[in-house]
């Protein structure tokens, strides 16, 4: 068999099930967002690692070293903001092609170092080594959280309300602008900086955590189709999800409708937006979600229900009635 017909996820498994003998107590690992480690009686460690490779996750050419330093921290500590954490410390290893300059590697720290100082996040450490062609990037975050606040892509339950805390498709929409060298205007300059500067969602995730009612939580990297369904298939439940309600931009609106691009498969499959889906008790998401909006200024969007079902399934409603055909997300390995 060949690995791109196994999947990214079914190689993440078959890694994972080989490992299941060797336990340590009081510690999460292969599953969710981060592994969860035990500090002490009142703590747990959350820890996340992620890696960004050219011409895979970014093209040189199409994106500033500083915007590159910025994001590549960015999508770990969107992780942690998944899972409610607070994060401290991180560490940076890089694998460097003989023609990158120095004035390049000074840039793409200083974007690394902007988004740690507005976080707090220091680095500890890491690694360097040469490359033969490409940028080879590799990130760790280490952050804290009080022991059982950590929100797991298992608590969803039935009847939770849905919802996004943010506009979804700009990131591939940018990503699309980038790819087929289109006219540069403000709302196109708006989506290519959604996709190169993600804003990983830190503050919010520690708050939501902290609030009874909020259950399952993950960060959009892949695609809701692909993500969310990470959340259903760990919880054993399934979902409806209504597309006219999705938050889409006036900026991605207004794009696609000039190149008449679809909206909803961006929406539903474009990753790297880096936004939390999570779900939220019916009972509690009104007064939840009107704190959420005096805090932070910014809407949490309902966008379906938790359902029992059949397990990881979504059933996806346009005007009350069944939508078909829509893409799974970014999955990497995935046989074409």
């Amino acid at each position: 068999m060949l690995l791109r017909e196994l999947g990214e996820f079914g190689f993440i498994n078959r890694i994972s099930e080989k490992f299941k003998s060797i336990v340590i107590p009081e510690t999460t690992g292969i599953g969710d967002d981060c592994a969860i480690i035990r500090k002490d009686e009142n703590f747990d460690y959350v820890v996340t690692t992620d890696m960004l490779v050219e011409n895979i996750h970014f093209i040189r050419s199409k994106i500033t070293p500083f915007e590159l330093g910025y994001k590549t921290l960015a999508v770990n500590l969107s992780d942690v903001a998944a899972m409610g954490g607070n994060p401290f410390g991180s560490f940076l290893s890089v694998a460097i092609p003989a023609d990158i300059e120095l004035e390049y590697l000074d840039d793409f720290i200083a974007g690394y170092k902007h988004l740690s100082e507005k976080h707090n996040v220091t680095l500890l450490g890491g690694d360097t080594t040469r490359s033969e062609k490409h940028i080879a990037l590799n990130v760790t975050v280490i952050g804290i959280i009080e022991k059982n606040r950590a929100r797991l892509r298992s608590m969803a339950k039935e009847g939770d309300i849905i919802c996004v805390t943010g506009f979804l498709g700009d990131s591939d929409g940018g990503l699309k602008i980038l790819l087929e060298n289109l006219p540069i205007s403000e709302n196109e300059k708006y989506l290519i900086k959604r996709h190169n500067n993600p804003v990983p969602y830190v503050n919010e995730g520690i708050w939501l955590a902290s609030q009874n009612g909020v259950n399952a939580m993950i960060d959009v990297s892949d695609g809701i189709t692909s993500d969310l369904k990470h959340i259903l298939n760990a919880s054993q439940k399934s979902a409806v999800i209504e597309i006219d309600n999705l938050p889409i931009s006036q900026q991605l609106e207004a794009v696609y409708k000039k190149y008449g691009f679809d909206v909803i498969k961006s929406a539903t499959s474009g990753g790297e937006d880096y936004k939390l889906i999570l779900t939220i008790d019916k009972n509690r998401f009104s007064k939840i979600a009107e704190d959420y909006k005096t805090k932070f200024g910014n809407e949490l969007f309902e966008i379906g229900t938790v359902k029992k079902g059949n397990i990881g399934e979504i059933c996806w409603l346009k005007q009350g009635e069944k939508f078909n055909g829509l893409h799974e997300g970014f999955n990497h390995f995935r046989c074409s």
